[in-house]
């Protein structure tokens, strides 16, 4: 893919690998859930792509919904105050929610997003991500199902972006400043 003058991309997790976890996070969320009401709750935009596999992962009746928030602006860093930009179109009450992220970083954003869905009356609420950061982890969050456990690095692909780009790859990357 091209890149931005004075930027790499350096593949962490391969586009085969990324596949065969969903599967088995699907596998897994499929038998914990069965004969349950489930929502899955996807955080935009960067689960968008991880949401759609994952459900289709899933061997169950499921209904989808989404939320966004913000909590970095235009920073590749979390300011900690969580404002949301698009809340839920459904509501949750009595429902088993999944709330699918597509990185779990200081826990921060995830802990409010938690904590807002539970309070709406769920009959359950369990985190589902992709990625982890644990070694970032400010606030602890019960991350219930989870893909990978990353270091601390900035990554892209999959849905997860720098700037708005490199959502469209296949594989998670590095970004490798050469300049």
């Amino acid at each position: 893919m091209q890149t931005r003058a004075g930027e790499q991309l350096e593949v962490l997790i391969q586009a085969q690998d990324i596949r065969l976890r969903v599967e088995q996070l699907g596998a897994r969320i499929t038998y914990d859930y069965q004969d349950k009401d489930l929502i899955l709750i996807g955080i935009l935009k960067g689960s968008f792509v991880f949401v759609a596999d994952l459900a289709r992962a899933i061997d169950l009746p499921l209904a989808i919904d989404f939320m966004a928030v913000s909590s970095y602006g235009m920073s590749t860093q979390s300011s900690g105050v969580v404002r949301i930009i698009k809340d839920l179109d459904h509501s949750v009450e009595q429902k088993h929610v999944l709330v699918v992220e597509d990185i779990v970083d200081t826990g921060l954003t995830l802990n409010y997003i938690y904590g807002h869905v539970k309070s709406r009356g769920a009959a359950s609420v369990k985190i589902c991500a992709l990625l982890d950061k644990a070694s970032r982890r400010q606030v602890a969050v019960p991350v219930h199902y989870k893909g990978f456990e990353i270091p601390d690095e900035f990554v892209v692909g999959y849905g997860l972006d720098v700037e708005e780009r490199y959502r469209n790859l296949a594989d998670i990357c590095r970004v490798v400043h050469t300049s």
